[in-house]
């Protein structure tokens, strides 16, 4: 899951990064609304933190130049502007969830968990091929009816490969979807996990396209 946060108090900003990778979400940071608006554009997050007190414009102002384009992630508030007055406002012109600082740290990783299962819920939840079962609702997957345990990056790039069978993805775009930019990415860390999911689910299920990426196939 790609969470865009867009704060510009660094020091908070590091804080929720940390947490948040904590959890295993994948998270990038801007601190400006034109960034976040660059950003989005062109490397479109599922979910975004956008704080309203930002230095180059007002986020409500990025709220709705996010709305008014062809992209759609989520997007949660997260601000100092706690009145009822505030909140209405800015679910009104599509927020999808709004958190008044101070908060506590549970209540935002709940409310990002909620947020993540309406991205999935917008795909199948279910998505069977050949023998994986893999759902993006309760985060479980199964092979031939037996239920495999899996580390939530393992997930992630699994489903990345189910929800586009027959399509091959490069190492790139993987860790794209894993990582987050600055993040310290070992060489080889698509291929530990390519390894560790064959060993768990089947040694052919996802195959290895040389020099260009990985792909699962469509039946």
């Amino acid at each position: 899951m790609q969470i865009l946060l867009v704060e510009d108090d660094n020091s908070l900003a590091d804080g929720l990064q940390r947490a948040l990778k904590r959890e295993g979400f994948s998270v990038n940071h801007v601190d400006r609304g034109a960034a976040a608006l660059h950003v989005i554009d062109t490397e479109t997050p599922d979910i975004v933190i956008l704080d309203l007190g930002l230095p180059d414009m007002d986020g409500l102002e990025v709220l709705k130049r996010i709305r008014r384009s062809d992209v759609n992630p989520l997007i949660m508030l997260l601000t100092a502007r706690d009145t009822t007055a505030d909140k209405v406002t800015g679910l009104d012109r599509g927020a999808d969830d709004y958190l008044a600082k101070p908060f506590e740290m549970p209540e935002l990783l709940a409310r990002l968990r909620a947020l993540e299962r309406r991205v999935s819920a917008v795909r199948t939840s279910e998505i069977t091929l050949g023998p994986v079962v893999l759902d993006t609702l309760s985060h479980q997957v199964s092979v031939d009816g037996r239920q495999v345990e899996l580390p939530r990056r393992e997930f992630m790039l699994l489903k990345a490969l189910m929800e586009n069978p027959g399509r091959i993805l490069s190492r790139e775009s993987l860790e794209a979807k894993l990582y987050g930019w600055g993040e310290e990415i070992s060489s080889n860390s698509v291929e530990v996990h390519i390894h560790h999911l064959r060993k768990k689910i089947a040694p052919d299920f996802i195959k290895t396209v040389r020099g260009v990426g990985y792909t699962v196939s469509k039946a």
